[in-house]
Parts: C-alpha cells; structure tokens; sequence
C-alpha cells in the first residue's frame, strides 16, 4: 500500500490590517471567502480586492505570509497604475484564497519605496517565503500577470 506524503494545508495565515480601524490582524487567507472580521473593530476584512500596506507593516506581511503576496507599488496620480488597478482588483478576486494582492502607495511610503529600489510605477513585485520572487515594471497585460501568478503558485502556493 502507498502512502500519500502530501498533506494539504489547512489552514495560510497573513497580516492584514483592518481599513477602518488600522489594526492589524492575522487572518486565513484560505478561508477568505468566509469574509473574516477585525479583531478590534468586527468589520470585514474583503481580501477579494486589493489589500493597502504601508511602511510599518510591509515587512511583517512580507515575513509573515503563508500565500504568495502581490504588491503593486503605485500612486494614485499616476495613469498607467489606474490602468492596472481593475486588472488587479479582478486577479485578486479570482485568486482569493489563493495569494493576497496588496498595494503601496510609493507617495506615502517612502521607506519600502527605496528599500525595494522602485524607480518606475506601477512596479509589481511577487514575494513568497518572505522573499521577492518576481518584479515586473510598467503596466502588465492580464493575461501576462495572470501566467506570473500562476507560475509562482505552481513554485509556492500551499496545497489546500
């Protein structure tokens, strides 16, 4: 008889702060379609649309996240990153559960901004393992960021 070595996840936690009360909270991203809640103030935490980081917590996602992460490095005068931002919103509606997309605003958050040397906006930068895996710069087709994600959750993604 074979034994199966593979075990599925069941549970891939990530930080994820609250856009009402700004606490931060560990939620279960593959449970993402049970609409978790804040911790603090019990308003839902939607991770079917793109999550905002800042400086303080990026580097604890980034570390702390058990799903492959997408930043998208943008400002909001800039029109190429409106371009992408319904591109975005979709892929993070088709992939929930799957990886968490998030944004840096690069005009507030100067400090991961230079950090991560972004000279150009949008910059899509895909981490995994708290590691950077994938840049991209410059407005990305879907059906390009689409394969990227892809790619990377065939490499990282847990199984569930």
């Amino acid at each position: 008889m074979m034994e199966n070595r593979t075990t599925a996840r069941t549970t891939a936690r990530a930080p994820v702060r609250c856009p009402f009360c700004d606490r931060l909270n560990t939620v279960d991203v593959l449970r993402a379609q049970d609409r978790p809640r804040c911790g603090e103030c019990g308003r839902p935490l939607l991770l079917d649309r793109p999550v905002h980081m800042t400086d303080r917590d990026f580097e604890r996602t980034v570390r702390d996240a058990e799903v492959p992460l997408i930043v998208d490095f943008h400002a909001d005068w800039c029109g190429p990153c409106r371009v992408m931002a319904p591109i975005l919103d979709d892929l993070a509606r088709e992939r929930m559960g799957r990886v968490l997309v998030t944004k840096l605003d690069t005009d507030r958050n100067p400090e991961t901004t230079a950090r991560f040397a972004i000279t150009g906006i949008p910059t899509l930068i895909v981490f995994a393992g708290g590691g950077e895996v994938a840049r991209e710069v410059g407005a990305v087709p879907a059906v390009r960021l689409r394969a990227l994600v892809d790619r990377v959750l065939e490499e990282h993604a847990p199984a569930h």
